[in-house]
C-alpha cells in the first residue's frame, strides 16, 4: 500500500476507535493528519467525508442512547457557522490556512483540556454550540471542542453526549460539504482529495468502527480523549510550523 494511504488509513481506524469509545476522536485525529498529508483544502474536506461516513455508522451503532432533543437544539445554527467559514477557506491561500487551522486546532484543543469546571449555562448555550461547531467543522475539520464545552456546561451525561454527537457531527460533516461545494471553496488543484485517499479513507470507517466496539468496554472515555489530546498537539504544531515557513517565504 502507498505510504500515504497508510497513514490515511491509521488515521481514520484510530480516530473511529476513538470516537466509538468517547463520543469523539475522528476529526480530532484525522484533521491535522489529512491536513500535512493533502494540503489544507483537500485535508478538511476529505476530514468532513469521513467524519459523515463514521458518524453514520455510528448513529447506527448508538442509536439507542441518542438524546434526540439535544439535537434539535444544537442542529439548527450548525450552517450560520459554516457559511462564513467556507468563504475564509476560500479567500485565504494554502500557507495562511495551514496557520489557521494549526493555531485553531490548539486553541480548541486548549480550551477543551482546560475547560473542566462550567457554570450550568443551560439550554440557551446549544445555538451557540451549533454556530461554533458548524464554523469550526467548516474551517478546520473539528468540532469537538465546542461540543464537549456544551457538554460540561450543561453536565450532559456522557452515555447520551457520546451518542448524540454521531448525528451532530453528520449534520455538520454534510453542511460542511454542501457550503464549501457551493461557495467555490473546493475549485482548483488543491481543493479535492484524490481519489485513492478518499476510497482508502471510506474503506477504513467500519474497520475502525468494528475495532472500536471491544476497546469502549475496556478504555474509558478519558483515557481516549488523552489519546486524540496527543496525536492533535503533534499534527496541529506541525501544520503550523509548516504554515508559518509557507507565509515566510
Amino acid at each position: 500500500m502507498d505510504p500515504v494511504a497508510l497513514v490515511v488509513v491509521a488515521a481514520v481506524v484510530l480516530g473511529a476507535v476513538l470516537q466509538r469509545t468517547s463520543g469523539m476522536g475522528t476529526g480530532l485525529v484525522v484533521s491535522p493528519t489529512f491536513v500535512l498529508v493533502a494540503g489544507p483544502v483537500a485535508g478538511v474536506l476529505l476530514t468532513n467525508l469521513t467524519t459523515v461516513v463514521s458518524a453514520l455508522f455510528l448513529c447506527v451503532a448508538m442509536r439507542a442512547d441518542i438524546d434526540w432533543p439535544q439535537f434539535v437544539r444544537i442542529a439548527p445554527t450548525i450552517v450560520l457557522g459554516s457559511v462564513p467559514a467556507a468563504l475564509v477557506v476560500r479567500a485565504a491561500d494554502a500557507g495562511w490556512l495551514e496557520v489557521i487551522i494549526g493555531a485553531a486546532l490548539l486553541l480548541a484543543l486548549a480550551t477543551m483540556v482546560l475547560a473542566t469546571d462550567l457554570p450550568d449555562l443551560g439550554r440557551a448555550a446549544a445555538p451557540v454550540a451549533g454556530l461554533t461547531g458548524g464554523f469550526l467543522n467548516t474551517a478546520v475539520g473539528v468540532a469537538a471542542p465546542a461540543m464537549l464545552l456544551y457538554a460540561h456546561a450543561t453536565h450532559w451525561s456522557q452515555r447520551a453526549f457520546a451518542a448524540t454527537l454521531q448525528p451532530i457531527f453528520l449534520t455538520m460533516g454534510t453542511v460542511s460539504l454542501a457550503t464549501k461545494l457551493a461557495v467555490g471553496a473546493t475549485s482548483g488543484a488543491a481543493g479535492l482529495p484524490e481519489w485513492p485517499l478518499v476510497v482508502a479513507a471510506v474503506a477504513a470507517v467500519p474497520l475502525g468502527v468494528l475495532a472500536g466496539g471491544p476497546v469502549a468496554r475496556r478504555v474509558g472515555p478519558t483515557t481516549a480523549r488523552r489519546v486524540a489530546v496527543v496525536v492533535v498537539t503533534v499534527g496541529a504544531g506541525a501544520t503550523l510550523v509548516r504554515g508559518l515557513l509557507d507565509v515566510a517565504g
